[in-house]
């Protein structure tokens, strides 16, 4: 425990940003205004008018929403130092890597997050790593255990030479720079034994992958007539402390839980819960971190920061998880993708910090065991004791794990198979079935709680209503990098799913609307959340937008304010690309990469999160249901990607996810080409005004966007749109068309 008459831990320092907030209000102003003038034009009055009014009101609720999540700011500083001084006994740590397919995530990626992990500068014997193996591959198993074996000699050399990047493809990669500080003989020598070693590893997990082998001998024996969806819960010791050595390597355990194909596994959230019983039966270490399998350490001492955060003695009792933002390595020059997020983490991520905290993100999260469990900070203070019988309903039937969950619950250590983990496997085995869970409280009351696709925003939202904060990490250097997706199908994959999820949640009970009006949601939490949520949501107001624009041309009128009225939307406009350009620009980046990602902000939500929006209202219908896509990991470069031509152009496949972005260019095209040869329908009214400058620009300004889909129209291979879509578009296409000047025969 932390001295309590010591120097905080952590501080947090809330700032302002003067110009942005009132550049931000400014245009806030001006989107009521355009509101304002829409209501009082009674001549304007008409379907078009209208359709415009919805979608403007929504798009100012979502500038609302954007201005008060970024309002107040604030940055986290850590003092590690005064952790070593204050707290004599660190606490264990269970450490939490996940993945599910070894086709789409390769296991040499979760090789290199896994061995990050064990080089870990904090006490091995504090430390357990456990992999989930969601896709059952005997591959995955095979490259932990040649893993394990390379550890023995990669962990020690990363401490003896304080190696700063601890994942060996990168540290190895061509354009990482060799410590200068330890340019001596021996360094030099063990630098190129570990380089020839991790190249061994590497080719045999390579070799192994191409065979396609599935031996049935041996440690294997357990894979044999296994499928994906439907085999027992397999879990293997890879790697024991049993003398619990200092110098050592941490505990690594290998869980494929059991899946049956009329059971629901509910995803990531599943395995996580699996996972958290697991390391409950053999450490039950009181602090969790969960990272995805292409997350490796960028900073070996990011336990300590987190710690700083969860043992502060204010921390301890308001704080239940300490997130860690997703920051990138060999990315892309000037992000073609609109992917890297490095605006959204620099300004939203340090806008929540502000308010109740960050969300909670899936990867890179530390997380307290009994908030986990259910723990509310109301009952921090008055010891928590729990029935026997209510450890049951919650947590099941197993003794262990109602003993270490009700161990957790009251902040008593607890691990009785830490230094013995053979003897607990075959209780861990049952507790990793799929039918353990029914009739209990997992994923409901305690766990990883189900419901939803992005199961990351749902647990911390019910975890946020219960009256916890969470606090926004970022130490330096940065703690965790990825490979950011590429290409159109990966990133829309993506995308999709997480529009998805979070409207599932926006539309249950679970509505941050309903946690703060019954719950402890704090009112700008809740606006927050919603403003996430909009991913979902706006996407089909866009859609409306963008087809106005080409029904107005095809039809000869009009939607946008005539007149001075103009003036209102031309000045918004000019006064938001200056302002966002800036921003870029301040932060350092090119006006490439602020022109990538205003065109990715048109192209995403009108593809991927129209998409979402038609599947969760599929699903409410009954019609089908939501599945949930894992994100293809590409392999990991050997050196920066940011001069590969090839890999920042966009590339499509047959997906319906493409559709609408395709419909929405030929539908531009069409209108545009429609006025130009004046084939505009002619109506006589007095009252008519014919289609202005206004609309023409935005259609033209929407194609620009667009210009990777109109390339995509004459490129070949997988840079082509499929015909199948083109021929989809081009029906739906005609069909508007057709439906557009019957209103106007009308």
């Amino acid at each position: 425990m932390a001295n309590q008459n010591s120097f905080p831990l952590y501080e947090k320092h809330w700032y302002k940003h003067t110009y942005k907030r009132v550049t931000e209000s400014l245009l806030l102003i001006l989107l009521l205004l355009l509101l304002g003038y829409r209501v009082i034009s009674v001549n304007n009055y008409s379907f078009p008018w209208f359709v415009a009014f919805v979608c403007e009101s929504w798009f100012t609720i979502s500038w609302f929403f954007t201005l008060a999540t970024q309002w107040s700011p604030a940055v986290i500083k850590t003092y590690p130092e005064r952790l070593l001084q204050s707290v004599q006994d660190l606490p264990p740590v269970d450490l939490f890597v996940t993945t599910a397919d070894s086709v789409l995530e390769p296991p040499i990626i979760t090789v290199n997050t896994v061995l990050s992990l064990l080089a870990l500068d904090y006490p091995p014997h504090k430390l357990a790593c456990y992999v989930s193996d969601d896709g059952c591959s005997p591959l995955t198993f095979y490259a932990l255990q040649e893993a394990s074996k390379f550890a023995k000699f990669w962990v020690p050399f990363c401490k003896k030479y304080d190696v700063q990047i601890r994942a060996p493809f990168r540290y190895f990669s061509d354009k990482l720079e060799v410590s200068t500080s330890n340019n001596t003989p021996q360094f030099k020598q063990e630098w190129l034994q570990m380089k020839d070693m991790y190249g061994d590893l590497s080719r045999k997990i390579e070799l192994e992958a191409s065979q396609k082998s599935n031996p049935n001998y041996g440690d294997f024996a357990v894979f044999s007539n296994t499928e994906k969806t439907n085999h027992p819960s397999i879990i293997k010791v890879i790697w024991e402390n049993k003398e619990e050595l200092e110098d050592g390597l941490p505990h690594l355990i290998y869980i494929s839980r059991e899946k049956r194909p009329k059971h629901s596994h509910h995803f990531k959230a599943g395995a996580m819960n699996v996972l958290t019983r697991v390391s409950g039966l053999i450490t039950n270490a009181p602090f969790m971190l969960n990272v995805d399998c292409d997350m490796i350490v960028n900073n070996p001492k990011i336990v300590h920061d987190a710690l700083c955060i969860l043992l502060d003695p204010k921390g301890q009792k308001e704080v239940a998880f300490a997130q860690f933002p997703q920051q990138f390595y060999a990315t892309l020059k000037d992000d073609p993708f609109g992917n890297q997020m490095a605006i959204l983490i620099k300004y939203f991520a340090t806008g929540l910090a502000g308010l109740q905290g960050p969300f909670y993100a899936g990867t890179n999260c530390f997380h307290r065991r009994k908030v986990i469990y259910g723990l509310s900070p109301d009952y921090v203070h008055k010891g928590n004791s729990i029935s026997e019988e209510e450890l049951k309903q919650k947590f099941g039937a197993s003794k262990e794990i109602m003993k270490s969950a009700g161990c957790a619950l009251e902040g008593r250590r607890y691990s009785p198979n830490a230094d013995n983990i053979a003897q607990v496997i075959d209780l861990a085995s049952q507790v990793a079935s799929c039918g353990y869970e029914y009739g209990t409280g997992w994923g409901k009351q305690v766990g990883w709680i189900y419901g939803s696709l992005t199961e990351d925003v749902l647990t911390g939202l019910t975890i946020h209503e219960k009256g916890w904060r969470s606090e926004l990490c970022t130490p330096r250097p940065i703690a965790f990098t990825g490979f950011a997706p590429g290409g159109g199908p990966t990133t829309m994959a993506q995308q999709k799913r997480w529009a998805i999820g979070l409207l599932e949640i926006f539309l249950s009970k679970h509505c941050p609307i309903f946690a703060t009006l019954f719950h402890k949601l704090t009112f700008r939490q809740c606006i927050a959340y919603m403003w996430i949520m909009n991913w979902g949501l706006r996407p089909f107001f866009e859609v409306c937008y963008a087809s106005l624009l080409a029904h107005c041309i095809i039809t000869n009128s009009n939607f946008l304010p005539q007149e001075h009225g103009i003036c209102i939307p031309v000045a918004f406009l000019v006064i938001y690309k200056v302002y966002t350009v800036s921003v870029y620009l301040a932060e350092g980046l090119s006006v490439k990469a602020w022109w990538n990602n205003q065109r990715m902000s048109r192209i995403t939500p009108m593809n991927a999160g129209f998409c979402a929006f038609l599947s969760v209202l599929l699903k409410k219908l009954r019609i089908s249901e939501t599945v949930f896509d894992i994100t293809k990991k590409d392999l990991p470069p050997t050196d920066d990607a940011g001069d590969d031509k090839d890999a920042a152009r966009y590339t499509f496949d047959e997906s319906l996810v493409f559709l609408p972005g395709t419909t929405i260019l030929l539908l531009q095209l069409t209108a545009i080409m429609i006025k130009l040869l004046g084939m505009q329908a002619v109506v006589a009214t007095e009252s008519k005004k014919d289609c202005g400058i206004g609309e023409i620009f935005c259609s033209v300004y929407l194609i620009i966007c667009y210009w990777p889909f109109l390339k995509g129209l004459f490129e070949t291979g997988k840079y082509r749109i499929p015909m199948s879509t083109i021929y989809k578009s081009t029906i739906l296409t005609s069909l508007f068309v057709h439906l557009s000047r019957n209103t106007v025969a009308t």
